[in-house]
């Protein structure tokens, strides 16, 4: 297994990369905004559940193999960013002709119900799986901590990217609840509001026009 030195100086690195500003933590901070601090939470459990799979991808193999296969990653980029666009026509679309004034299709509640957190949990999940850069920079960034001195490489991977998740969780959960905070102040003007959704929907379809450019070369998926 990786040493106490190497896991710790692994770890240091992952928090950097974690604020470095890139699609996830810029959804999770307008997911925050937009529906609140739990929404948000529930929003960056599911994008450490994505963590988690591409993780095991690479210990297992599987991400050394997908990167011959250009055309599954091509796919797995335009489904998240139909995905995206998605999300953001629904940030976009009018709202109801009859829904009282300051009403919005998007409540920023204190403590949103079960189903809506597993749906949020889904939505980061969704999210951080259909980034195909972000299994390509697992790939690329794990194995380099990794050393066939310590042992079997797969348990020091997937070690490894429970200390990097442990990070995300730090980092995109600070996040979610300070930016929650700010959005529960803005939720109560209704014309804040409105230009909250507005400002959600234009961020998701920057999201969707910047993965479709992306170069899966890349070694940062923030990049």
């Amino acid at each position: 297994m990786p040493t106490l030195q190497t896991l710790v100086s692994f770890f240091g690195v992952s928090l950097l990369l974690a604020l470095t500003p890139g699609p996830d933590n810029l959804f999770v901070l307008v997911q925050s905004i937009q529906r609140g601090a739990y929404a948000g939470m529930a929003v960056v459990v599911g994008l450490c559940l994505g963590l988690i799979v591409h993780t095991s991808a690479v210990a297992l193999g599987l991400a050394a193999m997908l990167s011959t296969m250009p055309l599954a990653f091509t796919l797995l980029q335009w489904c998240g960013a139909a995905y995206l666009c998605w999300l953001a026509w629904q940030a976009l679309r009018p709202r109801p002709s009859n829904a009282p004034a300051g009403a919005s299709v998007h409540h920023n509640t204190a403590t949103p119900d079960h189903a809506a957190l597993a749906r949020m949990v889904g939505r980061g999940l969704v999210m951080n799986l259909s980034n195909p850069k972000v299994l390509v920079f697992f790939l690329a960034f794990l194995p380099q901590f990794a050393n066939p001195a310590q042992g079997h490489i797969a348990p020091q991977i997937l070690l490894l990217g429970l200390v990097f998740m442990l990070a995300t969780l730090l980092v995109f959960g600070a996040i979610a609840c300070f930016s929650g905070r700010f959005g529960a102040l803005l939720q109560r003007h209704a014309r804040a509001h409105l230009w909250l959704d507005r400002l959600a929907g234009l961020v998701f379809l920057g999201l969707a026009l910047r993965l479709l450019g992306s170069d899966l070369g890349a070694a940062h998926p923030s990049r």
